[in-house]
């Protein structure tokens, strides 16, 4: 599927690219909806495993949210832009594969919003990261002050926000905000290497895990406790939790089913 402003290829890997490389990749409502088109469609496709995000060119991964574009609007138009925002950020966490976002150069305001939205970030070393919003008047508004906090830990991501100051690759690693840090020219082949390791994984289990893992933000423990055992069971009625226990008694590798 290739859309104006977005590249998708479908296999048991996908690749989401989006593709402003004039604008830095720069989101406005235009590309926003059509990565929730994407999503949607992804959603609608079993047969894809595991999701990989990234940015056109060598400059940006997502630069931000189209400045140019939010300086027009209205107070309301604000409103529903960071709405519509959410909206897209949500699906993206909220979607049973795992994500990976692949940063190949600035992943600003919106742009880091974007990698945060996904389960796991790598990046190039000329990454750069940052929350740039407070030098405009504005604050993050797609979910980076609530979602930084939890990779970063609070007083960190309060110094993000505050200073609205950019930061290196090899920083946001050491923050653990980052996963892995390579070369830019091997920055989607080792993201590829990895969608491909967990695509390889039983589905189900790994959906389980993505859903039981996020539970862990998003209750209290007592109730993230009992939701695990709820996916463990969901687990343990799979065709795969049958072949892979099998498999190991027997000595040998396991056949995935994926159901």
């Amino acid at each position: 599927m290739e859309l104006k402003h977005l590249v998708f290829d479908s296999a048991a890997l996908a690749t989401l690219t989006v593709n402003r490389p004039n604008a830095l990749n720069a989101l406005n409502r235009e590309v926003l909806g059509e990565i929730l088109d994407v999503l949607h469609a992804i959603r609608r496709d079993p047969s894809i495993r595991v999701l990989i995000v990234t940015g056109a060119g060598e400059r940006a991964f997502v630069a931000g949210a189209d400045v140019a574009a939010m300086a027009k609007m209205s107070t309301l138009e604000g409103l529903e832009f960071s709405r519509f925002g959410h909206h897209v950020m949500n699906l993206i966490e909220e979607l049973p594969i795992p994500v990976i976002a692949a940063v190949n150069g600035f992943a600003l305001g919106g742009g880091l919003e974007l990698a945060l939205a996904c389960d796991l970030i790598l990046a190039s070393d000329k990454a750069r990261f940052g929350q740039p919003e407070i030098n405009l008047g504005l604050i993050p508004g797609f979910g980076g002050t609530q979602r930084l906090p939890r990779r970063v830990g609070l007083n960190r991501a309060r110094e993000i926000v505050f200073a609205g100051e950019m930061f290196d690759a090899k920083t946001a690693f050491q923050w653990g905000l980052v996963t892995q840090v390579v070369e830019p020219g091997e920055l989607l082949t080792v993201a590829r290497s990895l969608a491909e390791k967990l695509a390889q994984k039983p589905a189900v289990a790994l959906r389980q895990a993505k859903t039981a893992m996020g539970a862990a933000v998003t209750m209290t423990e007592e109730s993230g406790l009992r939701f695990e055992q709820e996916a463990f069971g969901v687990t343990f009625a799979s065709a795969d939790r049958i072949e892979g226990t099998k498999a190991f008694v027997e000595k040998r590798p396991p056949v995935w089913q994926h159901r």
